[in-house]
């Protein structure tokens, strides 16, 4: 985190020019803070003629849907809510590797379709530069449906969007990352309705306990549960671990488990031979 705005401040400037020269935009929207922060600038600069979509499937949690709500609303923004039916493709709920491939490809679909109909400019999307190190399909399906993502153009790290979020006075700027229900589930294993349900009951309920960073990885009957490494001694505190035990219990899971590595983002991608994130 920056300790003052110097260090973005320049790239802020050029983000603000680039919106107001491209005149009018749809930003894919999820509500998580690069896609807020981007969103909130470009209705600075151009009001009404930035446009917010949220795509809606079962793979967008409750309490995530409710969030970009109200982060829309708390920017001023034009928001809108759209079903992308991803999950009317084989090729989406067979959950390959390429699953993201297949759930950008249709919400980029959506979006060019929503972009006409709303006569906006381009479509823009919220990828920062730390997203490029990241085994990451949907990046492919951005740049063939000719997605621009103008923080990577202007050299954006993850840092610079959050430190920049802040000083704009957005309370998203410290948002713990939130990835779509389905990238708990490992490759190879169908995406249901049914096993994201199960999946996200149980994340709530880890929230409600006032666990922060978190994932719930669905494996059948076991429930693998990746916390910040601060927070994984207070599981076992007296009490909570028995309370953590019998909600994963009531969500359907026969065993739930403590990954002892912690949390990491996108932990089902250390199986992908030769696709493992950040090889360093």
């Amino acid at each position: 985190m920056h300790d003052s705005p110097n260090g973005f401040a320049p790239k802020l400037a050029e983000l603000r020019a680039l919106l107001k020269k491209l005149g009018s935009v749809l930003v894919c929207y999820s509500g998580g803070t690069d896609s807020a922060f981007l969103l909130a600038v470009a209705t600075s600069e151009l009001g009404n003629l930035a446009i917010g979509l949220t795509a809606l499937s079962p793979s967008l949690a409750q309490t995530e849907r409710a969030d970009a709500e109200r982060i829309a609303r708390s920017i001023g923004a034009v928001h809108r809510f759209v079903e992308t039916r991803e999950f009317d493709l084989p090729e989406y709920t067979a959950n390959g590797p390429d699953r993201c491939l297949h759930c950008k490809s249709v919400l980029y679909q959506v979006a060019e379709e929503k972009r006409r109909e709303w006569d906006l400019s381009v479509i823009l999307n919220g990828t920062n530069v730390d997203d490029l190190g990241d085994y990451r399909p949907g990046n492919v399906a951005a740049e063939k449906a000719g997605v621009r993502s103008p923080l990577v153009e202007l050299g954006f790290t993850k840092a610079d969007v959050r430190a920049a979020a802040r000083l704009l006075g957005l309370d998203v700027w410290d948002k713990p990352a939130a990835a779509c229900l389905s990238s708990r589930i490992p490759y190879g294993t169908p995406v249901t309705p049914e096993r994201l349900t199960q999946v996200e009951q149980l994340e709530a309920t880890l929230r409600e306990l006032g666990f922060g960073q978190l994932r719930v990885r669905w494996h059948h009957e076991l429930a693998r549960i990746e916390i910040d490494l601060v927070e994984l001694e207070r599981v076992l505190s007296p009490g909570l671990r028995e309370r953590i035990v019998e909600a994963g219990k009531s969500c359907g899971f026969a065993f739930v488990t403590l990954d002892l590595a912690g949390y990491r983002q996108g932990s089902h991608n250390e199986l992908l031979r030769g696709r493992s994130l950040r090889v360093v």
